[in-house]
């Protein structure tokens, strides 16, 4: 698998994206000079691209499949791109507050640490769909990561489409996220027009 080495605060002031959104909670004090060019359109749909496989942590093979699979699903492709990003394991793991960001919530079901619906699952591309209850391995509860991932996360905010306890370390997708639930500064429409020229 191919590992992108750049650092974050690097790789961010490059898509100018705020470090909160990986939830790295820095911030940099070096100023953009990318934003005093003016950029092709071509260019403004990679970046919005670039930056969506970043937040999530995606590949360009598995990425393309993902939208894809929103072309064949009913509605907008952007917004079903959204969704479908939105529902991968190791996001819902980061959005419950599980780990302080999402590259840690991969590791974290990488680990086998995870439980959805009773069973472990292991991949973090896997698609949680509304109703499923996840949680951390009862085993796993008591490790010192997890109490420091709580101490942590103490006063992050859970999505309105989910549930989540971090006294018991568990949750549950009530519904899948429509895009106005997705707080992420990304424009699908600009990744659509690229993909679809």
């Amino acid at each position: 698998m191919a590992i992108n080495k750049t650092p974050i605060l690097k790789r961010c002031r490059s898509l100018e994206l705020e470090p909160a959104y990986l939830g790295v909670n820095k911030k940099s004090n070096r100023k953009n000079t990318h934003s005093m060019r003016k950029k092709s359109e071509y260019a403004l749909q990679l970046r919005e691209k670039q930056k969506a496989k970043f937040i999530y942590g995606v590949q360009e093979k598995p990425f393309r499949n993902m939208y894809e699979k929103a072309e064949r699903m009913p509605g907008l492709v952007g917004t079903n791109l959204m969704t479908l990003l939105e529902l991968r394991l190791d996001n819902i793991i980061f959005r419950m507050g599980f780990a302080r960001t999402r590259r840690e919530a991969r590791q974290v079901v990488s680990h086998r640490h995870v439980l959805v619906n009773g069973k472990i699952v292991n991949i973090p591309s896997y698609k949680v769909e509304a109703g499923d209850v996840i949680e951390i391995k009862e085993k796993s509860k008591s490790l010192q990561r997890f109490k420091d991932i709580v101490e942590a996360n103490g006063g992050v905010a859970v999505p309105a489409w989910m549930e989540a306890s971090s006294e018991t370390l568990s949750g549950k997708v009530i519904e899948k996220p429509i895009r106005e639930q997705i707080d992420v500064p990304v424009n699908e429409t600009l990744i659509v027009e690229l993909y679809s020229k």
